[in-house]
């Protein structure tokens, strides 16, 4: 009997509503390491699969928003958890995908893990940072509450296929958003990895949405789309970032522009999560207690 025996190639697909359905489409496109080497097919998305994602999306966003801090919080540790424990996978994956050394490869999965669990700490509090009483003139009690923005459109960075990819989308979901992400065009297969730990990382199908492909193609219709609320334009070079700020504006989306960034393991700070999120005040008087005018 010989030992030989085929190789089992991965398929790759698309991570939409929980599910991994191909592009409707039909197509993909070759994905090559940075020596040119053949690395897999991946789905090339389409119009039709980024409107999808939207539906998705929203359908996903009441249930989402409407969780309680803590327990988005536990979500995003489980994907820490899960992501953990296929370390050498991503580790193969991210030094494939960008050229990188075994050990390089590891201190990029390794911030990644640590940055699903940064956020995880963050889900329950920054509502304290950014909320709180406001003094006010009369008798009143006036707090402010941030709420979460709707339907982000993420263009994932392109350099950065797996590190940069969590330090985009974690901020996002965290605050109870959520997204449909566009890949890095170039080396995407560590993004549509990830929807297979997402899927068993008890987050709601539809919180995350990841389709691959050519980047401009499919964010156009989602900077134009009417149920976007927001885009975050990380992966994009400054004459798409241009262009997709237009068509953002037609319903006044919330754009979070191209910011440069030196080093994706450095501590990301709070600014990501606060991009897309709303401030709620409620006004609600104090009334007053006997005789004397004290008030509560």
């Amino acid at each position: 009997m010989s030992d030989a025996r085929l190789s089992v190639l991965k398929t790759y697909k698309l991570y939409v509503g929980g599910k991994f359905p191909r592009s409707e489409s039909g197509r993909v496109y070759e994905v090559t390491d940075s020596k040119q080497n053949w690395l897999a097919n991946a789905p090339l998305s389409s119009r039709k699969d980024a409107r999808d994602a939207v539906v998705a999306a929203r359908k996903a966003f009441g249930g989402w928003s409407g969780a309680t801090a803590y327990n988005r919080g536990q979500i995003l540790y489980r994907v820490a958890e899960m992501l953990e424990g296929r370390r050498d996978q991503y580790v193969r994956e991210v030094a494939a995908a960008e050229g990188l050394s075994k050990s390089k490869a590891a201190e990029q999965v390794d911030a990644a893990i640590d940055r699903w669990v940064w956020y995880a700490g963050w889900t329950d509090k920054i509502a304290q940072v950014v909320g709180g009483g406001n003094p006010v003139a009369g008798p009143f009690f006036n707090l402010s509450s941030p709420e979460p923005t709707g339907v982000v459109a993420v263009l994932a960075p392109q350099e950065s296929s797996f590190l940069g990819l969590v330090s985009v989308v974690a901020p996002v979901i965290a605050t109870g958003n959520t997204a449909v992400v566009i890949a890095s065009e170039k080396a995407p297969l560590p993004a549509l990895s990830l929807g297979e730990v997402l899927a068993t990382s008890d987050l709601p199908g539809g919180v995350v949405n990841i389709l691959s492909g050519r980047t401009a193609e499919i964010a156009a219709p989602l900077a134009a789309h009417q149920d976007v609320n927001a885009i975050d334009l990380a992966g994009a070079d400054e004459a798409l970032a241009k262009e997709l700020e237009i068509a953002a504006a037609d319903n006044l989306k919330r754009v979070l522009r191209p910011q440069p960034v030196d080093d994706w393991a450095a501590a990301p700070g709070t600014d990501r999560m606060t991009a897309f999120l709303e401030t709620k005040t409620v006004w609600h008087p104090t009334g007053s207690l006997g005789a004397s005018g004290s008030a509560y």
